[in-house]
């Protein structure tokens, strides 16, 4: 049956910003990604709250920031509260994501915008799946199905299909690889053929990929002679994404000996490398088949690494040995390790600067990368430092005003405790006026004279030494722990370790990171000018299919319609006039602008209307095989409610279901799925003509159908629905006990009757006005739907 469907652009359109999209199909409503840019830009943002609580389910592709980056955001601060569907490596490595670009930011700056906390809480919405899992959605997304497919660009990246009730499909394809890799094999496009609908990017619709040999050997040549000139290499990559691909070739190059790289050392820098490769070991079997066969033959992890050295700080890469390579998270060079290890390197020509991703225009990374040239830059550079001075005697004052806030409350607490304790003691106990002063005292009962009756006694009771026992203290996670009573003496740092520590220069050759997790400190920005002596490359191992391949795909896929999002405007144009050069007529193509709302609808005279509730009590309705159809006589009212004032209309026959104001209707799914039937659009020509105003497709106004008074409803002629054929209608005459045999295509029907087909196809009924004529006609008028 023919959907509504609807795609609303909020982020990621005519540029190369982050990726969100609303989809819109019938009442249900998916959110396709939820990214945020590099820059954190509160546009993005504010375009997400018009739409965030109508979202009943998001779609995740891919775990990198662009992706989700806005997802912890959304669910924390604009109440996002819906299914959130992604792969079990995309759940997985887009944590590793949002910790690395929260710690990244948390090191040099007072970051606000969410917390690890918030992280936590958006992916603990998340619903895990596997690929070519299929999900029947329930509820409002009945008849609805989601299924994700390999993407092939990073690990779990995912195309999702949509199906609706088993006819329209509709492909959701962003960021797709269809080369095999090392650790990953191709996109899987060959079950998708003919989709109602494809939604992809435009991002590489214009550029010319290099070979991948020709990319190998260039980075192989660039690190060959930085090493052997006595310098460093900085390679700037993605947190779980990317990064893996990097680190199996240079791996697999630094265990070949003919390379001669084994010498030297090769590291993994950012917040969270230990658990990325923990993460990669368990999750092979997503992964390629060429490491899948390495692992089954020879029982060998492809990511238990022999040469990669795992760094959590920049202390941590003090220690390793130089000249090193450094795998650097994060890869627009705005925050992070890379960051921090540019400012270092760049003004040394020995050093080497790799860029692998081409990010966001406005980044340092995609300045480097448009500007090859240039050798001066002006920075600002962020620092987290400890607070000195009359800051921190400042610091150190308030912390001493709150600790004695704070003990004088729990003394309060423990008191209080005390005296409910004693009042809850036997009032019947002798003790002397001295000892009832003190509570702590253990008060002994001892053996005394019988009083009362034979089962009652008295007993004398004596004061017992004080002994002060300490309480222990809990919180919501359990009892308070010290690690300082557990130190070991012997595994303590000794005066002179402690020294060179806090002076930085425990390694010898590199200042060493302070540790600041413990201290007071504030945070600074300085604008310096950089001159730029080091060599900066950029390299492509961003893993998405080039333009050709793109056309290609696209053109082999034959989809009905096509939405081009994500990608500068003049990819976006190139690509759509490939397609509308491949395919013709065949295909319409959508490139939207940011905020408008593409119409994918695949009938043309199709409306949506909402109805009232007392319309809809008043119908009849008739059945035609899994068909419910009532004739409806009604009236539109289009008058307008403002989706931000959240006022009902005036009448008040409706009811507010759903979200800022907007008005909405109970009705059956057998009648909501009427409205897409040419019946209703035949009945709803005849009600208001056909010069009716169609509706605006840029509007988010449905108007609603009243009902018709019973004195102004114009009746209508009798509508005949699901013409039987002549074939079934005779077995229907034979359980009846009526003879029907065809003679030259005519159903003879007792010697009496006959049932044909006229030229305009219809059927007719001749025959002698008898007993049997008027049975006949009623047995099939009964196959019919009549309204």
């Amino acid at each position: 049956m023919t959907s509504i469907i609807k795609l609303t652009a909020v982020s990621g359109v005519q540029e190369e910003s982050a990726l969100c999209y609303l989809l819109q199909v019938d009442e249900f409503r998916f959110l396709l990604d939820c990214g945020w840019d590099e820059s954190f830009s509160m546009d993005i943002i504010d375009a997400m709250k018009r739409y965030v609580h109508q979202v009943d389910a998001v779609l995740l592709s891919h775990p990198d920031q662009l992706h989700l980056g806005a997802l912890p955001y959304a669910v924390g601060k604009l109440g996002l509260n819906c299914a959130i569907y992604a792969t079990i490596p995309v759940y997985k490595m887009g944590q590793m994501f949002m910790y690395d670009l929260y710690q990244s930011r948390h090191n040099t700056e007072n970051f606000t915008l969410f917390t690890l906390d918030d992280v936590d809480s958006a992916f603990d919405k998340i619903l895990q799946l596997k690929y070519s899992q299929i999900v029947n959605l329930k509820g409002k997304g009945h008849g609805l199905s989601i299924t994700p497919l390999p993407a092939g660009h990073m690990l779990g990246g995912t195309i999702w299909k949509i199906v609706k009730d088993g006819e329209e499909e509709i492909i959701y394809a962003v960021d797709f690889n269809h080369k095999r890799e090392i650790h990953l094999n191709g996109c899987s496009l060959e079950a998708i053929s003919r989709p109602s609908l494809l939604i992809t990017d435009s991002f590489n619709a214009a550029y010319v990929q290099p070979r991948r040999k020709q990319r190998d050997e260039q980075l192989l040549t660039n690190i060959m002679e930085t090493l052997r000139n006595d310098g460093n290499v900085l390679i700037a990559v993605d947190t779980a994404g990317r990064v893996l691909e990097l680190a199996q070739l240079l791996d697999q190059i630094w265990r070949t000996k003919d390379a001669g790289l084994g010498v030297y050392s090769l590291a993994l820098l950012n917040n969270v490398s230990y658990n990325v490769v923990e993460f990669s070991k368990s999750q092979v079997e997503w992964m390629s088949d060429k490491l899948m066969r390495c692992f089954e033959d020879k029982r060998n992890n492809p990511f238990q690494f022999r040469h990669l050295s795992l760094c959590h700080s920049l202390a941590d890469l003090a220690r390793v040995p130089s000249p090193k390579v450094v795998l650097c998270s994060q890869p627009d060079l705005e925050s992070g390790f890379s960051r921090e290890l540019f400012i270092q390197w760049c003004q040394d020509s020995k050093n080497s600067i790799i860029l692998t991703y081409r990010t966001t225009p406005g980044t340092l990374a995609r300045y480097l990368i448009d500007h090859p040239g240039e050798k001066m830059i002006d920075l600002e550079i962020k620092k987290r430092i400890k607070l000195e001075g009359k800051e921190m005697e400042e610091y150190l004052e308030k912390e001493k005003i709150k600790k004695e806030t704070a003990k004088k409350l729990e003394q309060t607490k423990e008191v209080d405790v005390d005296s409910s304790d004693e009042s809850d003691m036997d009032d019947d106990l002798e003790q002397p006026a001295a000892v009832k002063t003190k509570h702590h005292d253990l008060m002994m009962k001892g053996e005394g004279a019988r009083k009362g009756s034979f089962f009652k006694q008295a007993k004398k009771s004596y004061p017992m030494f004080p002994s002060h026992e300490e309480r222990i203290k809990w919180d919501e996670y359990g009892e308070i722990i010290r690690p300082e009573e557990f130190l070991v003496p012997e595994l303590q740092a000794t005066e002179e370790e402690k020294c060179k520590l806090e002076s930085g220069l425990a390694n010898g050759d590199e200042p060493m990171e302070q540790d600041l997790s413990d201290v007071p400190t504030k945070c600074i920005s300085i604008k310096e000018t950089l001159e730029i002596r080091a060599r900066v490359t950029y390299i492509d191992y961003e893993g998405r299919s080039d333009g050709d391949s793109i056309k290609k795909i696209i053109n082999q896929m034959k989809p009905r319609q096509l939405v081009i999002v994500h990608g500068p405007p003049e990819a976006s144009q190139d690509l759509a006039e490939s397609c509308k050069a491949f395919s013709g007529k065949d295909i319409k193509v959508y490139t939207p602008k940011l905020q408008e709302t593409v119409d994918a609808t695949s009938e043309t005279h199709i409306y949506q209307v909402r109805l009232k509730d007392s319309l809809v009590s008043s119908l009849q309705f008739c059945k035609a095989r899994d068909t419910e159809l009532a004739w409806i006589d009604g009236v539109l009212d289009m008058r307008v409610v403002k989706v931000d004032t959240g006022v009902l209309p005036e009448d008040g026959d409706t009811r507010d279901d759903t979200e800022d104001g907007e008005i909405t209707m109970d009705v059956t799914p057998d009648l909501m799925a009427e409205t897409s039937t040419v019946a209703t659009q035949r009945a709803m020509k005849t009600l208001f003509g056909e010069d009716e105003k169609e509706i605006s497709e840029e509007s988010d106004v449905i108007p609603t159908l009243e009902p018709l008074p019973p004195t102004e409803a114009p009746g209508h002629q009798a509508v005949f629905i699901n013409e039987p054929r002549l074939s079934d209608f005779k077995q229907v005459l034979l359980r009846e006990g009526i003879l029907a045999e065809f003679v030259g295509g005519v159903l003879v029907c007792n010697n009496m009757v006959a049932v044909r087909r006229t030229e305009a196809g219809r059927i007719g009924l001749e025959g002698c006005m008898c007993e049997d004529y008027y049975r006949i006609r009623e047995l099939l008028y009964q196959q019919y739907a009549v309204v």
